[in-house]
């Protein structure tokens, strides 16, 4: 009362409005009303605002004051009295005040914004450039330059007073110049702002970007200010979220109205504009650096109406052969539009959609729009979110908000609550599950709502209806979104709205980061705020199909560089509306420069794809011919996006950045830079040809002419832009393809741009564009025209070591040795480094190559500068062939041979198609072969990753060594074989794996009973590929951390076969499809089985099986070891069993079955008639030494003892074998006249002696106690026994002999063809498996099953496989499961350990767990050595007989599934027991887990593994079912879960979404299969479950059938 403003006499241009609307001078303001309605009429008098006092600089670089509020009358009330100023230079280009007040209620700090923005703010010691000063009369701020007065100011707040109140903050100030650029989200039709008295509003909202002046969907109170024709500026950020309004008036001048929160303002200063926008992102995060792919351009339409429809778009477009990257669906994917559902009608085959796509190359990205439907049909989602409190509530903070949006009826995510964003990974991550894809799409996140706040409205209060309303659209602050008296986490709807979406960004980037992992991938949001940047990229909104939105793209693009959002783009053709033909090619002629390149269009609207136009149209062609031009220069591009990211360069670039020295360019916004060396001058108006553009002070060349230009009217008719390159620039490129999966694989080149002195430079940054890491980056080469360059540089010391392939493998490696070979000699001080090895281009080269539609064929020469690989008796052979056959779209061959001399292929027999692929289309994969060194690289197309590579150093194909060397995808490999691994995933630590089968029990690095030379391999996109190397001569193979593996092998040829997946369960299935589907064994061979080696009599079994009916434990099968034979002869039973065959129809009578073992070596010293040996004298069927050295039986000694002797068994082991064993004979099963004669013994037996279900074939690795042959001696070349190189194989010192036959003995194939045992030594124990099924199936008429011990690719045809001699030790229990998954990945479903161990004696709490374990393995059989103690389950105590009891009637109820899973093995491929990472490829964590296994897909099993566990740790990763009691839901998920494990106890889980098939267990398979079938469902997180049966008679052959 009794104020009186004293008003100023100042230029209009200078009024600062007091009160935009009535009662000027009852708010104590300036009332002179004009006739020019712009020019406030109420304006605010001098004394108005605060006083400065308590002036403090505790600190040179800061300075601190309190304010006090002068009197005079109030605006809106509430003013606050006393505030606190603080101001610090943080940095000598960064300037922080903040107006504030000590009381915390009603303003919202953005706290945690202060933290993501200034994670470390500090302080320069030297003058600062820019500074601040306060007058103790008048509260007031200048930032000036030291150098100058303060006349010169930057940002004058003099000009007006500070108004701060609860809900009101106002502050004006003064700037430099009228080059004002920035405040957002609007529609600016020019990147430079009008300061003629224009108002723009600041709150997030869904609104349609039409050109006026209205708030659109981000929150960006930043702009940039250019002073002068110097380029010095500077920029202004306020930090406040609330509703504000931004007036721009002709003084220049800046007025801010805000709501709420605080005054924390931000001043950046550069020497330039580019070291402002620098210096901001500085300050709130430098923009991510997205995948490389999506630079590519890309597809969308909202209302596809089906995926057939998607479809057919990617095909017509595809057609073209137009790049093209990636596929979107919108929101009519959704079931009823509703997250984390999919429409199973119409788009029933979407969770097969992204697999489609990257066939091709492509990639999938969804949307999701936030908000959750309610209603009363079930919505899983939507009730976790409810139980987790995951929503923006009502005022009273308890009842969720509801609005509408697509779904419906809808509640809003608060993603500033952590249950929210806990509940939001969770919800995606189960959805990734269901749908993959390849990047995210968020939407609606304003936050969008159809109703006015809620669909109750909005209470009367001050938050909704606050006293001053900024000039936002429909001027009510809740219109199309929610109650501003909301609670949210963060505070009230009213102060954090506009960090809805950058909420929302934040959970997202969490969700991202749990699916992708260490792989990058994409985010795009609508909505946004300072810092998105550094998460996600954006799109220009919902703009129209004008001429006017092709135009205002470009100012928004350059907003967005500003704001720290390179990755930007609009809706190319526009969204709503249908574009002419000319404005949509014109669009795609710009949008093939846009860094965001979509095109996307609405519903009810004409397809606008550009296929849609027809495939012969200008505009395709016009399309085609710039995205090509874009596809070229991706690799600038994307350097671009690395300095953004590194340093805060923008990517599209004002001409303005570039050139400020001419003020021509300040305005200029109807073209743009990528980067500083790339001007885009596009047409944007309809009917132009020749177009009037400004061409900076510079020399340009036009690109697509590579000519000088020089004048600026610019002819550019339909199918033209103008482009151009500035000079003094070097553009890095790339030949285009319709990928970047396939441009990548493309040589690179340089664009070299001269400018008037002759020069240029460029840089460029290279990695494999997907994951976060960072491979090369490249300037500063200094390149001189005319020349030409070998890039070289150094690798980290580590890096470098692990490029070496090793030359020298042997031992006792020198460097005369090694400079023998042609190699480096170089120590190194890392482990396992090789010292000696091969310079860059050893190898072969390429002299001459013929591709055809379905392969290629390939000459390559040694290269001869070096000598040879000094292998004495090994000559290397000069001239090789090479064929690459495309076999199939997803497997193909390479084969390496010399076509000049016959070489040994083996004789296993694939399945190959008779005519190859010659689809190149449909193939996953790319060959392409390199000259010098010569390799085959192989990709795979969907992802560009190279999963074959041997392009490097050290080929070699000598006559009896050859070594090749390939590059790997990744750490991730599997397989290799027959050999004891202590993990399931190799280490690459430069390790070597012999592979030779030997009579070898499991031990560290001891090549055993068989040989598969198959690896799987497991890429880092989760994408999985198998490599089988058809080879049967003894080899090594040596894995090194590069990572790289090497193939050694002592003959043949190579021959590769690949399997591309993609899946590792896929991987199985091609592979068997390849060597043969597994055998489908008996039902009664899946029940529980006993043997042991040292049966006294057959009383011993008699008591045995008396004593297991009694204790009632399950138990189908008995075994006869070579106890039962007569001096250990096949086919002769011992007076010792002589009621054996009684005692087995007895058993047989009562369901039990019967198997005994042959081994294959036949006594020859017999004085009493001994049919087998005889018959098989007559027939030829031994293995004899070649004609030209003798006619003569190679003799071995195994298990027959001479006749007529008493072993001393205290004797030692050698002298036993000599005084004891009898010559043996090895029958040479490749024969066919050996196989009738084996069928007959076996049948002699079954009908003469005894009767019999299955058989087990023993020491056919060919074992033998002797080396070579009696005596010692073997004839012919001694290399063959002792070769040039050994493989680390078990005493390799005593040659390739040791325990076996000589490796001169001859084998003659089916064919008649001769071969040396070297060759097929290791298809000894395969060429016996065919024989002993087929004279099973014959003699028995059933199918029975045979174990065998030696195997090499293809035996699971035939046979099942037991892991070997093992020990009675805790390890070896662990590494069961280990050898269980590898002959999984090898094809032999059928496979267990000995349970409680072979060799020494067992204890109790190992063989309990063991047999705990054994229940699990699909062959469970208890079995052990003699001289031990017995170990089956009724040889201990009552306890141990109740636990083994309990944990066989588990796997006897689940035997049907077990079945099931064999059934489908067999005819599909897949595997049985299944390690956890190929059910869940996508959790990275489960590529080491070898310590639990499934059964398929949905029985998981625990076993405890040492000794004294009473707890096991799982890893869990899907909705999972506790078996013991199955409506327990265990309750985590992709995390490690510690669970009680007594003694009596193995933990069993059965995963949700599937059924289970089962039956009440009996004392046997024969009883229990009468008894009625049930099924265990567990449902799915959707209430859902399926599931499978196979069921015929258990043992007939064929008419199988499958219920499902």
């Amino acid at each position: 009362e009794g104020f009186v403003p004293q008003c100023p006499n100042i230029p209009l241009s200078h009024r600062v409005d007091c009160f935009p609307d009535q009662q000027c001078e009852q708010r104590g303001c300036c009332w002179n009303p004009l006739d020019e309605r712009n020019v406030p009429w109420c304006f605010f008098p001098v004394n108005h605002g605060y006083t400065a006092e308590s002036v403090n600089k505790p600190r040179a670089n800061v300075m601190t004051a309190t304010l006090k509020r002068m009197a005079a009358p109030s605006l809106f009330g509430a003013d606050v009295t006393e505030l606190s100023l603080h101001a610090e230079m943080q940095t000598n280009k960064r300037l922080r005040f903040k107006v504030h007040t000590d009381r915390h209620h009603l303003f919202f700090l953005l706290s945690l914004l202060n933290i993501l923005f200034c994670s470390h703010t500090y302080t320069h010691t030297r003058t600062h450039r820019h500074w601040v000063t306060c007058c103790f009369s008048l509260f007031f701020f200048v930032s000036c330059s030291s150098s100058s007065s303060y006349n010169t100011f930057r940002f004058d707040t003099t000009m007006a007073p500070l108004v701060f109140s609860d809900q009101y903050l106002q502050l004006s100030a003064k700037l430099p110049s009228h080059n004002i650029y920035g405040l957002g989200e609007h529609v600016h039709q020019n990147y430079r702002l009008d300061t003629n008295w224009r108002t723009w509003p600041i709150f997030t909202r869904d609104a349609f970007p039409n050109g006026g002046t209205h708030n659109l969907y981000g929150h960006y109170p930043f702009f940039l200010c250019l002073e002068d024709e110097s380029g010095k500026s500077f920029g202004v950020f306020l930090m406040n979220s609330n509703a504000m309004e931004v007036v721009l008036q002709p003084a220049p001048a800046v007025t801010y109205r805000t709501i709420g929160g605080v005054l924390d303002f931000y001043i950046l200063f550069g020497d330039t504009p580019e070291q402002v926008v620098q210096e901001f992102l500085e300050l709130i995060g430098r923009p991510v650096i997205p995948p490389y792919w999506s630079l590519g351009f890309q597809l969308s339409r909202w209302n596809y109406g089906s995926l057939a429809e998607v479809k057919a778009t990617v095909e017509r477009n595809r057609a073209t052969n137009m790049p093209y990257d990636i596929q979107y669906t919108d929101i009519d994917y959704m079931e009823d539009k509703k997250d984390f559902t999919y429409d199973k009608v119409k788009f029933s085959e979407l969770p097969q959609f992204a697999d489609y796509l990257h066939e091709k190359g492509q990639k999938y990205i969804l949307i999701l729009v936030g908000s959750k439907r309610v209603g009363n049909t079930p919505y899983e989602a939507y009730d976790r979110g409810t139980a987790q409190k995951a929503w923006v509530f009502q005022s009273d903070g308890k009842t969720p908000l509801l609005g509408e949006v697509w779904p419906g009826e809808t509640v809003f995510p608060d993603y500033t609550s952590q249950a929210c964003i806990d509940w939001w990974v969770d919800e995606y991550e189960r959805f990734y599950r269901e749908i993959k894809h390849d990047a995210l799409w968020i939407d609606m996140n304003e936050v969008a709502n159809f109703k006015k706040g809620s669909i109750n409205g909005c209470a009367d209060n001050n938050l909704n209806y606050p006293p001053y309303t900024p000039r936002v659209l429909d001027e009510v602050l809740y219109s199309k979104t929610l109650c501003m008296d909301a609670k949210q986490a963060w505070g009230n709807h009213y102060d954090v709205h506009s960090l809805y979406g950058y909420s929302m960004v934040l959970a997202t980037e969490h969700a991202l980061q749990r699916v992708f992992g260490e792989n990058r991938t994409l985010m795009l949001t609508r909505s946004s705020f300072p810092g998105v940047g550094k998460y996600s990229g954006h799109w220009l909104g919902d703009n129209g199909a004008n001429w006017n939105d092709i135009k205002w793209a470009i100012p928004g693009m350059l907003e967005f560089g500003l704001f720290g959002v390179p990755y930007i783009g609009a809706d190319i053709c526009g969204f709503f509306d249908e574009p002419s033909e000319e404005l949509c090619r014109r669009w795609m002629q710009v949008g093939a420069f846009y860094p965001f390149s979509r095109n996307h269009n609405a519903e009810g609207y004409k397809p606008q794809d550009p296929a849609a136009f027809g495939p012969d149209s200008l505009l395709v062609a016009t399309s085609k011919h710039y995205l090509e031009i874009r596809y070229t220069l991706l690799p600038y591009l994307y350097t671009l996006f690395y300095k953004a990211h590194t340093t805060g360069e923008t990517v599209v670039r004002p001409v303005m950045h570039e050139f400020f020295t001419d003020s021509n360019t300040w305005d200029v916004d109807r073209q743009f830079l990528w980067g500083k060396n790339l001007l885009i001058t596009p047409v944007l108006d309809p009917g132009v040809e020749w177009l009037q553009a400004y061409i900076p002070d510079a020399v340009w060349y036009n690109y697509e002419s590579v000519n000088r230009k020089k004048h600026v009217n610019m002819h550019l008719p339909a199918d033209k832009l103008g482009l151009h390159i500035r000079g003094g620039a070097i553009l890095p490129t790339q030949r285009p393809n319709v990928t970047t999966t396939y441009s990548r694989l493309n040589p690179m080149g340089l664009i070299i741009a001269l400018d008037d002195n002759g020069q240029a430079a460029g840089e460029l940054f290279w990695d494999d564009g997907d994951t976060r890491g960072i491979v090369l980056t490249l300037q500063g080469l200094g390149l001189a025209l005319r020349e030409t360059y070998v890039l070289a540089w150094d690798l980290d010391p580590v890096d470098e070591a692990y490029q070496r392939f090793d030359c020298y493998p042997e031992e006792n490696s020198d460097e005369a040795k090694c400079k023998a070979r042609g190699c480096i000699w170089q120590q190194s001080t890392i482990a396992g480094v090789p010292w000696c090895y091969f310079p860059t281009d050893y190898g072969y080269s390429v002299s001459n190559s013929q591709q055809t539609l379905s392969g290629m064929t390939v000459d390559i020469n040694r290269n001869m500068r070096y000598r040879s690989s000094n292998r004495p008796g090994s000559p290397d052979i000069n001239n090789l062939r090479v064929e690459i056959i495309y076999h199939k779209s997803d497997m193909l061959q390479f084969k390496i041979w010399d076509p000049t001399t016959e070489r040994y292929e083996v004789p296993v027999e694939l399945s190959v198609p008779a005519t190859p692929d010659t689809d190149e289309n449909s193939r996953l994969y790319k060959v392409q072969i390199t000259q010098n060194p010569f390799g085959i690289q192989v990709y795979r197309k969907s992802t560009g990753t190279k999963i074959w590579d041997s392009s490097v150093p050290g080929f070699t194909f000598s006559d009896m060594f050859i070594q090749v060397s390939t590059r790997l995808a990744s750490e991730n490999i599997y397989g290799f074989g027959e050999t004891e691994h202590p993990t399931y995933r190799h280490n690459l630590d430069f390790h070597t794996w012999g592979m030779f089968s030997k009579d070898q029990p499991p031990g560290y690095k001891m090549n055993c009973y068989g040989v598969h030379p198959f690896y799987m391999g497991l890429e880092d996109t989760t994408d999985a590929h198998g490599v089988l190397l058809l080879n049967s001569n003894a080899m090594d193979v040596t894995f090194q951390p590069t990572p790289a593996l090497t193939y050694r092998t002592l003959g043949g040829i190579l021959d590769f076969y690949m399997v591309l997946g993609p899946t590792p369960e896929s991987v199985v299935q091609q592979y068997t499809e390849l060597i043969g589907r597994p055998v489908l064994p008996a039902y009664w061979s899946l029940g529980f089985q006993l043997c042991r080696y040292g049966y006294v009599n057959d009383t011993e079994i008699s008591d045995l099986y008396r004593d297991m009916k009694k204790a009632g434990i399950p138990y189908d099968v008995q075994y006869g070891d070579i106890d039962y034979m007569e001096r250990q002869l096949d086919f002769v039973l011992s007076s010792d069993f002589s009621n054996l065959p009684a005692l087995v129809d007895t058993m047989r009578g009562e369901g039990m079955r019967f198997i005994f073992i042959l081994d294959p070596a036949i006594s020859g010293n017999e004085t009493q008639p001994y049919p087998a040996f005889e018959r098989g004298v007559a027939a030829d069927v031994f293995i004899k030494w070649p004609k030209e050295l003798s006619d003569e039986i190679v003799w071995g000694k195994v298990w027959p003892d001479f006749p007529n002797v008493t072993v001393d068994e205290s004797l030692d082991w050698d002298t036993q074998v000599e005084l004891y064993r009898a010559f043996a004979a090895f029958p040479d099963f490749f024969r066919d006249t050996t196989a009738a004669w084996w069928r007959q013994e076996i049948k002699d037996f079954y009908d003469k002696t005894m009767k019999f279900d299955g058989l087990w074939i023993d020491m056919n690795e060919p074992a033998s106690f002797v080396h070579g042959t009696v005596g010692g001696k073997c004839l012919g070349n001694p290399l063959l026994e002792n070769p040039p190189y050994m493989p680390p194989l078990e005493s390799k010192h005593l040659g390739l002999n040791h325990k076996t036959l000589c490796m001169n003995s001859e084998q003659i194939l089916p064919s008649g063809k001769r071969v040396k045992h070297y060759d097929v030594h290791n298809l000894y124990g395969w060429s016996h498996t065919k024989p002993t099924y087929d004279a099973l199936l014959n003699v028995t008429g059933k199918r029975g099953i045979v174990v065998t011990r030696s195997t090499y690719p293809s035996s699971g045809k035939w046979a099942g496989h037991w892991l070997g001699d093992n020990f009675a030790a805790w390890d070896q229990l662990e590494k069961s499961i280990i050898g269980m998954m590898e002959f999984s990945l090898f094809g032999i479903p059928y496979t267990g350990a000995d349970i409680c161990g072979f060799f020494n004696p067992s204890e109790y709490e190992l063989c309990l767990r063991w047999m705990q374990l054994g229940a699990f393995y699909p062959y469970s059989r208890n079995h052990n050595g003699k001289g031990n103690p017995r170990q089956d389950p009724v040889s201990w105590d009552e306890r141990f007989a109740n636990v083994s009891r309990d944990v066989l009637n588990i796997r006897y109820t689940l035997l049907p599934y077990l079945y099931t899973l064999m059934y489908e093995a067999h005819v599909k491929g897949s595997t049985v027991v299944r390690p956890l990472l190929h059910e869940f490829v996508d959790d990275k964590n489960t590529y080491g887990v070898h310590k639990q296994f499934l059964w398929g897909p949905a029985f998981l099993i625990t076993p405890a593994l040492a000794k004294v566990w009473t707890h096991t740790h799982t890893h869990t990763h899907t909705h999972f079912y506790i078996y013991t009691y199955i409506s327990h839901y265990i309750g985590v998920r992709r995390q490690m879960l510690t669970m009680n494990t007594p003694l009596e106890h193995i933990n069993l889980h059965i995963r949700g979404g599937y059924i289970i098939p089962w039956q009440k267990a009996e004392p046997n398979t024969f009883f229990s299969r009468k008894n009625p079938l049930g099924l265990i469902v567990a449902l799915s997180d959707s209430n859902t479950a399926q599931g499978s049966l196979f069921w015929d008679d258990g043992e007939g052959i064929g008419n199988q059938n499958m219920l499902a």
